[in-house]
């Protein structure tokens, strides 16, 4: 082998071979590496509560949930399966379920809107300077902690009584007392009405929201000559869109899955006539009190399509209303 051959075997050895630096940076790497793997074994350790309750008691009962929407289960013999079956009686042999959905529906359609609109007149009304304020928010928002309670749905149902100081202040205006709450066509107005009473939490999301607007923006509208019905229209509705949405959502949630105001009010059975028998009470009536396990928990799917459908369509509506700073 010639001398320029044995030197070109030389260079094409030490290309080859990795350079000082790079193997030193690829071994220092390892322990970094294992530093970081060891540093975030600590985070893994704390969330394993967490994944453990999940799948024990979320993801485990979804699960045994869905499959058993396709069986005949009545807690005491063995899941039967009998495929679509359910899902076909709910929607062709079962009017009572109909109901329900109408009655839900109902209540969803006059319950949420009242609702926020409500606790955004209060949210305005405490974002203005007046003494004991904190004490008025305080107040304001206890209705939200006590109105899901049995407590407070049994008091409801004494205030719309026939004796109940409803009727005693209608009166005072010659307006005979009545049990509001026996009465098919004024029952669901008034779970309607509890509903509307329990505007703390979203009252108090509004307030956050009435506190990130630009006091700038008020003033050059005055500036301009724009009213207060002006300034709220132009200025405080487009500004808190985002706001209205985000309750909006949760709101629909929610009423969706309203269960114990009906159950108390109505004594557990949706009357009167079935005019305020709510989807989730149907579901709890067929699921613990006719021990149809399998039929409820078909009951149950259909409730989360129905729920996932509507927030999907507030997601898709929103590019048309919902306005976000980023984007001006």
């Amino acid at each position: 082998m010639s001398s320029s051959q044995h030197q070109s075997s030389l260079q094409a050895a030490r290309d080859k071979a990795p350079s000082a630096p790079l193997a030193s940076s690829a071994q220092s790497e390892r322990p970094r590496r294992r530093r970081q793997l060891g540093d975030n074994s600590w985070g893994y350790l704390f969330l394993t509560p967490w994944v453990i309750g999940m799948l024990l008691f979320l993801a485990g009962p979804t699960l045994v949930s869905f499959y058993l929407s396709f069986t005949n289960f009545n807690l005491l013999n063995p899941p039967k399966w009998i495929g679509v079956m359910n899902y076909v009686r709910l929607f062709t042999m079962d009017s009572r379920y109909l109901t329900s959905l109408r009655v839900t529906f109902t209540y969803v359609a006059f319950a949420v809107p009242l609702n926020l609109a409500f606790a955004l007149a209060l949210a305005m009304l405490l974002n203005s300077r007046i003494r004991g304020l904190g004490l008025y928010r305080a107040i304001y928002y206890v209705p939200s902690l006590l109105g899901g309670s049995v407590a407070i749905a049994i008091l409801w149902r004494q205030v719309f009584g026939p004796s109940g100081i409803v009727s005693q202040i209608l009166a005072v205006f010659g307006v005979p007392g009545t049990s509001w709450v026996s009465s098919p066509g004024t029952a669901l107005w008034t779970l309607i009405i509890l509903h509307v009473w329990q505007f703390g939490s979203p009252m108090i999301i509004f307030l956050a929201g009435l506190k990130q607007i630009p006091k700038e923006l008020y003033e050059a509208a005055v500036v301009d000559g724009a009213g207060r019905w002006q300034q709220f229209w132009m200025i405080t509705v487009p500004m808190l869109t985002p706001v209205i949405f985000f309750n909006l959502i949760l709101q629909i949630i929610n009423s969706f899955q309203a269960f114990t105001p009906a159950f108390i009010v109505s004594g557990g059975t949706g009357g009167p006539l079935d005019s305020t028998l709510f989807y989730t009470l149907y579901l709890y009536l067929q699921g613990f009190g006719n021990f149809r396990m399998g039929y409820a928990s078909a009951m149950g799917w259909v409730l989360l399509i129905i729920i996932g459908v509507f927030t999907a369509l507030a997601f898709f509506s929103s590019k048309y209303w919902v306005h976000y700073e980023d984007e001006r």
